[in-house]
């Protein structure tokens, strides 16, 4: 079904035109309302009235997270925050958040966009969708939630964790739609079986997944263990959450919602185009946001664009599922973890040397985070209580940054690798 034929079907010299009419005001409106991109655009000469056409976006200067951070909390707003309706943020590199905020109009194109990928998977007023993403200020959880509300389906906030309880309410309410991570998915179909449940005393169908990257491998594992029809979208909280992309039932590539974000594909390293069907780091362009425009953000997220007319009869671009990262952010579990936030906590603990490793495995399709670290005082090795006290200490520092349990391995000091170069802190094991 698509939710809004409009938009979503419209020619694509009409999207066109609508994208170049909506960028011109929003550039206009974001250098008259939003102090950091009046001086990034007067440090960099750029008039924003100059726009004329869709190529003139190249000249236009590009938003990165490191702007966001500079400007916590509410340098990009653009209006008061007495004219906000939400506030939702991510996990920043030194432990202060990314803030998003929303303004009625906001929550209107989210929810819509939101609606426009479940739609596109098949979701309606007849579903029970079980939303398991952990409520709060992450906007995966409620994003989604609105979006299938607007179908008219009803909802079921199981939230997070617990997935015993998870599997019984699934099973006894009845749950169609489930939506979480795609490993929590398969974790839910693996504990299905240990537990002696048979899948077809369930009515699951659909699967709405995102949050991170997913192969095609780990959604068929999925579909069989769930026996539901899987379906991936993309979504950033620094541009809106859910609802920049979605799949459809053709599964050829996530269309995006191009009436609400002007996508353009670049080489990282010389940042020009590419062309199309070639692989290159996403940049994207809100174009009705009007509580918190982000213009041309480098996402660091590799992925293909494809603009020929899909079989679902939508005529909006689609992208692939996402080959990698540009820069080296982890996610882990859907959490964006950076290792120079792992680094902040621990060089801030007097009780830890300065040399640590990150190790990420796989296991189960579930993706695991080890910190390794080495303890200052060696003597403390031999005092299992202390060892135990510093080892919960710093799992509490990390999880209040990062938001994730994240296992910890306390070395003696000088034990682990030196570097005469480049440290290699690092170390990703899950042959992705």
């Amino acid at each position: 079904m698509i939710f809004n034929k409009k938009f979503e079907s419209m020619p694509r010299a009409e999207l066109r035109d609508l994208q170049l009419s909506r960028l011109q005001k929003m550039v206009v409106f974001a250098y008259e309302n939003v102090p950091a991109y009046r001086k990034k655009y007067d440090d960099a000469g750029f008039n924003p009235e100059s726009i004329r056409s869709l190529d003139d976006v190249r000249r236009i200067p590009f938003t990165e997270k490191s702007d966001l951070r500079d400007n916590y909390p509410y340098g990009f707003l653009s209006v008061p925050t007495s004219k906000l309706m939400r506030i939702h943020a991510s996990s920043g590199t030194s432990g202060k958040p990314t803030v998003v905020c929303y303004t009625k109009t906001d929550m209107q194109v989210w929810t819509e966009c939101c609606a426009r990928l479940a739609s596109s998977a098949g979701v309606s007023k007849k579903d029970l969708v079980q939303v398991s993403f952990g409520y709060g200020l992450f906007t995966g959880a409620l994003g989604m939630h609105q979006g299938c509300e607007k179908l008219g389906a009803a909802i079921i906030p199981a939230s997070s964790g617990n997935t015993e309880r998870q599997i019984m309410l699934m099973k006894d309410l009845g749950s169609t739609v489930l939506v979480s991570t795609p490993s929590y998915a398969l974790y839910i179909g693996e504990m299905i079986e240990r537990l002696g449940y048979d899948i077809k005393d369930f009515k699951l169908r659909i699967g709405l997944f995102g949050s991170e990257a997913s192969t095609d491998e780990m959604h068929n594992e999925i579909s069989r263990r769930l026996n539901i029809f899987t379906n991936d979208n993309y979504g950033l909280s620094e541009l809106i959450g859910p609802g920049v992309s979605g799949e459809c039932t053709e599964k050829c590539g996530m269309h995006i919602n191009e009436d609400h974000f002007y996508p353009e594909l670049l080489n990282s390293d010389t940042l020009e185009p590419v062309n199309e069907g070639e692989y290159g780091e996403l940049v994207l362009t809100t174009l009705t946001k009007t509580g918190m425009p982000i213009i041309r953000y480098r996402t660091k997220d590799i992925t293909k664009l494809d603009s020929s007319i899909c079989k679902c009869g939508r005529t909006t671009v689609r992208m692939s599922k996402l080959r990698g990262r540009s820069d080296d952010m982890l996610v882990i579990r859907g959490v964006n973890v950076f290792p120079s936030q792992i680094e902040s906590v621990l060089l801030n603990m007097v009780e830890v040397g300065g040399q640590y490793e990150i190790v990420v495995t796989r296991e189960n399709y579930m993706d695991k985070l080890e910190v390794i670290v080495e303890v200052a005082d060696g003597s403390l090795l031999t005092d299992y209580e202390k060892l135990n006290k510093l080892r919960e200490k710093i799992k509490h520092n990390l999880k209040t940054v990062l938001q994730l349990e994240i296992a910890v391995k306390l070395a003696e000091p000088l034990s682990l690798k030196r570097y005469e170069g480049k440290s290699k802190r690092v170390h990703d094991q899950r042959n992705i």
